[in-house]
């Protein structure tokens, strides 16, 4: 009823089902004012099914199927949540006369007119929490359960438990959203003949504006990794290297970014010449056959198998001579924790007889390497990479620069891995000795490149995914990989 005490009927009884997507809502064949919950659940799905839809093509959408909305409504629906990506900035003033209520509405003060911002390109300036104020962060790509676990989908229980990991999972959405904003940026950066310390450089700098830095809470995971060629993992330059990107390079570039602790890990191969197409291409897919057989109470020997099989279907030819790709066996994906990018369980690139299960609510980095070497790395050239053993007990130190120096890890990086050029940029002088002192005995440990033979080349591909009660969610989705 209205202020009058007149009543007010929404509802017309010739009804039909708008389908959208996986969902169904009741509506008149005539006339229906949806509410703003059911607006905004109806343009999630068109958007999901149909990304390029702008406001026009979804208002007419919904119209035609009986939907009494305005282009006004759905555009302010779309910019207070973050699905109107190319919005121009516009004041998102009240529209009374097209909701519900309008009644109400119009006995409200009108709301303050807000202007909604977009990302700046090429050099993207604006935080992601700008782009999305409410906190309402862009969902990864969404599989649903199969086999035995299809029931979630649909259970209460299971939904119910969903929501409680909302916080969680928004924490993980922003560090994404950050992390797909920022190898935007980088593949625009990442030239021949530019010097892969500036790269990196200009990269972590930006990531660090984009994600707002502030340790503990929100920043770089670890250092970013950029191994070139035969160099498969784990490097990055120190502070003076003089390597120069060139055009037959394949770069591995491995970000990780956090809110909150909450990390997100991916990595993706970048070249210039086409001929390792058929290198990355193998990688690629097996990253998804892994992401594809992942799931809760998956033994992690099957995920294995299944990144194996794809891979090794793939062969490259170079300088005419044909290579068959190989898994790399002994670089594996990983479970994520809270604050810790390796968390206890290991995910094969080849097929094992490790019975181990995923578990409802468990995070993983899915990762995998191909190589047109032997597929098997080993430890070489200059250490960059170091992470404090959180495992390890009390260790007296007699070095006063070991004891130093711990202290600025502890206090910058926690669990998190750093590199030298992170000691270089806090302001160490003279620490390598120091540095060394707290590997030897085990309160750091050092990450060395990992390499296959020299001559060949290797590519990665990795994605995070987050075992939701009621799906699977690859967190680090994008449109790139």
């Amino acid at each position: 009823r209205n202020a009058k005490g007149q009543r007010r009927d929404r509802y017309i009884h010739n009804t039909n089902t708008l389908m959208v997507g996986a969902s169904s809502f009741a509506i008149s064949s005539i006339s229906y004012q949806p509410t703003a919950e059911e607006l905004l659940q109806a343009v999630r799905e068109i958007k999901l099914d149909h990304a390029e839809f702008g406001v026009k093509r979804i208002c007419a959408t919904l119209k035609d199927k009986g939907w009494t909305v305005s282009e006004n409504r759905v555009k302010k629906t779309m910019q207070e949540h973050g699905l109107l990506e190319t919005a121009a900035p516009v004041p998102m003033a009240v529209e009374a006369s097209s909701a519900p209520d309008a009644t109400k509405d119009q006995e409200q003060p009108a709301k303050k007119a807000t202007l909604v911002k977009e990302q700046t390109w090429p050099e993207p300036t604006v935080p992601p929490m700008d782009l999305f104020p409410k906190g309402d962060f862009p969902k990864g790509q969404i599989c649903e359960y199969i086999g035995m676990n299809a029931y979630r989908s649909s259970s209460a229980e299971m939904r119910e438990s969903d929501r409680q990991m909302s916080s969680i999972l928004n924490e993980h959405r922003e560090a994404a959203e950050v992390h797909r904003t920022a190898r935007k940026y980088l593949r625009t950066i990442a030239q021949p003949g530019e010097l892969m310390i500036d790269i990196v450089e200009k990269l972590e700098d930006k990531v660090r504006e984009l994600v707002r830095a502030h340790f503990p809470e929100r920043g770089i995971a670890f250092p970013t990794g950029c191994s070139i060629n035969h160099v498969a993992a784990h490097w990055t330059p120190n502070a003076g290297d003089k390597t120069v990107l060139k055009r037959d390079d394949v770069v591995k570039f491995d970000i990780g970014i956090h809110v909150n602790g909450r990390i997100i890990d991916s990595a993706f191969t970048h070249y210039f010449n086409p001929r390792y197409d058929p290198l990355a291409l193998a990688v690629r897919e097996a990253t998804n056959a892994g992401i594809r057989e992942a799931g809760i109470d998956v033994r992690l020997g099957d995920v294995g198998a299944a990144i194996q099989e794809v891979m090794e279907s793939y062969e490259v030819e170079l300088d005419g001579k044909v290579y068959p790709v190989k898994a790399i066996r002994n670089l594996c994906g990983h479970s994520v924790g809270h604050y810790r990018i390796h968390y206890g369980k290991s995910v094969p690139s080849v097929k094992t007889a490790d019975q181990t299960k995923m578990e409802e609510g468990e995070v993983f980095a899915i990762e995998t390497f191909g190589s047109t070497g032997k597929g098997v790395v080993y430890d070489d050239l200059e250490c960059s990479h170091y992470k404090r053993n959180m495992d390890a007990g009390h260790v007296p130190l007699r070095m006063p620069k070991a004891k130093e120096l711990l202290g600025v890890i502890d206090r910058n990086f926690g669990s998190l891995a750093f590199c030298r050029r992170y000691l270089d940029r806090l302001g160490c002088k003279q620490y390598l000795l120091g540095l060394k002192n707290l590997c030897d005995v085990g309160l750091v440990d050092a990450c060395p490149p990992m390499v296959d033979v020299q001559g060949s080349y290797t590519a990665q591909f990795e994605h995070t995914i987050i075992l939701r009660p009621t799906c699977k969610e690859v967190l680090s989705r994008g449109d790139d990989y």
